[in-house]
């Protein structure tokens, strides 16, 4: 136990918000100094004995080498508001910084009472008195899962329920689609059919017209005109034997091959007419089926007004707004499932826990009664009462909140704390229940600052007391006022403040022997009007120090 003194403005505020700060608490640009760019704070801690902090150093790989039981942290504030933070020199979040720092150290204030009016601060205390952060970390996790996933099933009920309408009608639809059977090509098909059918009337007419003009007609078609010119040219072509050919003759002879190739073109094209006027098919069913079953395909499409070239896209969008139904339908099943998995592993955790807590609870309370009656408060009786949840969904906290009752009476029923408890009793209600549950706490560094305001003589001694007693295994800071307090503490430090020049400096200093003798006799109030102490004060300083 140190005891850390000193007079009222004399700076100890300041150590406590240093730590708080290589704590992870917010900063303000009201720590720098003025005229300053910045405020510097370091901390060394010894962690070697510490394996849940060396452990979330290795984890997040802030190990310090050599020197694996240092852990070094600094932070800055500049004088913008702005900080940073490093651990072993690496930087880190002010998230990871207040991490680590709750495996560290743990701070309790004076104004901590005031958080006694909280029932979420009486379960905290609850749990940590029991040792059951693991279980509720786990529980608390489980009633997350378990309330997102029926946020998410939710979700989807109301989304099914909203859609239902809609998707009534895209069965519907789809319905008609699939009825209609409408394949990939067949508008395309269809359509192409139609014309060939629409036009062979006409066309086969056109061709009969044309074979008649090239070859059929008795007299004038084209290939007996062609092989009567022929017939003439040759006439004019032919020449006796030796008789020189002239130019003109020359030049004959060349119409004539134009003229028999002709003949030949003509004749192929009688031949290729007459074959397509063979396959003309003349079919007024099949032209009138045709029209029914276009007429079907255009008469759907402006029903759900689109082109009938859009009905195929329309049927598989509709096939997916039914798919997701499904889908939706499966992974309201799925969510169903894992719904009543949560509930489960939440009930068998949160029952195991409540049985624990309650027996916790009865050990918390006849163990702070006990503190009570050395805090001069005999009369008074605190219960930790559990308040079953009237929901049955998992929460957070589990099957029930905790609540601290209080009567300071005897005979008078236990009633909230805020409605029995005046502001001096709830002080030494909250030292009592902080002095019982860092008996029980993992953290190796207790810091108490001035929780012994408004107390003096015995119980100012019981309290020195039992800080001594929470010192023998793990280490206290006591920032105080008491005498009695600070007496009792294994070392002592004093905080004085000096003026150099424009400004003034806050130290800490080590006291010896005789120099915490002298602090002690300042603190009993033995100073003289010249400002030395009383012979009386020291004899009793000297006194209160060898008890």
């Amino acid at each position: 136990m140190t005891a850390i003194t000193g007079e009222t403005g004399a700076g100890k505020s300041i150590i406590l918000g240093a730590l708080g700060l290589v704590l992870g608490d917010r900063a303000d640009r009201d720590v720098v100094r003025d005229g300053c760019e910045r405020a510097d704070i370091t901390a060394e801690f010894d962690i070697g004995a510490l394996p849940a902090a060396l452990a979330w150093l290795n984890e997040n790989t802030l190990s310090a080498a050599p020197e694996p039981a240092q852990c070094l942290i600094r932070r800055t504030v500049g004088a913008d508001g702005r900080s940073r933070s490093w651990i072993n020199n690496t930087p880190v979040t002010l998230q990871a910084l207040a991490a680590l720092g709750e495996l560290l150290m743990d701070i309790h204030s004076q104004h901590e009472h005031h958080s006694l009016l909280k029932k979420a601060t009486h379960q905290q205390l609850l749990d940590d008195f029991a040792g059951h952060s693991a279980q509720v970390r786990q529980l608390r996790e489980l009633a997350i899962q378990w309330r997102d996933s029926h946020q998410r099933l939710q979700h989807l009920r109301d989304l099914v329920a909203e859609q239902a309408a809609l998707n009534e009608l895209a069965r519907y639809q789809l319905n008609e689609l699939e009825e209609l059977q409408l394949g990939s090509d067949e508008l395309e098909s269809l359509e192409k059919e139609l014309d060939e059918l629409a036009q062979a009337d006409s066309r086969l007419a056109g061709i009969q017209s044309l074979l008649l003009i090239c070859r059929e007609q008795d007299d004038g078609n084209i290939r007996q005109q062609l092989q009567q010119a022929l017939h003439l040219l040759g006439q004019l072509t032919h020449h006796k034997k030796g008789e020189i050919k002239t130019g003109v003759a020359s030049q004959l002879e060349s119409v004539e091959d134009m003229l028999n190739t002709a003949l030949i073109q003509v004749e192929e094209a009688a031949d290729e007419m007459s074959r397509l006027a063979d396959r003309i098919d003349i079919n007024p069913a099949r032209l009138e089926q045709l029209n029914r079953r276009l007429n079907d395909i255009h008469q759907l499409a402006r029903k759900h007004k689109v082109r009938p070239d859009e009905l195929a896209g329309l049927q598989h969008r509709l096939q997916d707004q039914l798919a997701s139904v499904s889908h939706n339908a499966d992974q309201m099943q799925h969510l169903e499932l894992e719904l009543k998995r949560l509930h489960t592993a939440w009930s068998g955790l949160a029952s195991t826990l409540s049985q624990q807590r309650q027996r916790a609870a009865d050990k918390l309370g006849t163990a702070v009664n006990q503190q009570l009656q050395a805090l001069a408060m005999g009369e008074a009786s605190l219960t930790v009462h559990l308040q079953p949840n009237e929901s049955n969904n998992p929460q957070a906290h589990g099957l029930e909140q905790t609540e601290f009752l209080i009567s300071t009476n005897r005979g008078q029923a236990a009633r909230a704390l805020s409605k029995i408890a005046s502001g001096g009793e709830l002080s030494r209600i909250s030292l009592a229940i902080q002095v019982i549950t860092a008996m029980t706490s993992q953290i190796p560094c207790l810091v108490f600052d001035e929780v012994d305001v408004g107390i003096g003589g015995a119980v100012a001694r019981t309290v020195g007391k039992l800080l001594r007693q929470l010192g023998e295994r793990g280490q206290v800071l006591c920032v105080t006022h008491q005498a009695l307090v600070a007496g009792q503490a294994h070392q002592h430090y004093r905080v004085s403040k000096a003026a150099d020049g424009d400004s003034a400096h806050s130290q800490l200093i080590e006291l010896s022997s005789e120099q915490r003798t002298q602090e002690i006799a300042r603190m009993l109030g033995g100073e003289t009007e010249q400002g030395s102490i009383s012979d009386e004060s020291l004899a009793h300083a000297r006194e209160l120090l060898s008890a």
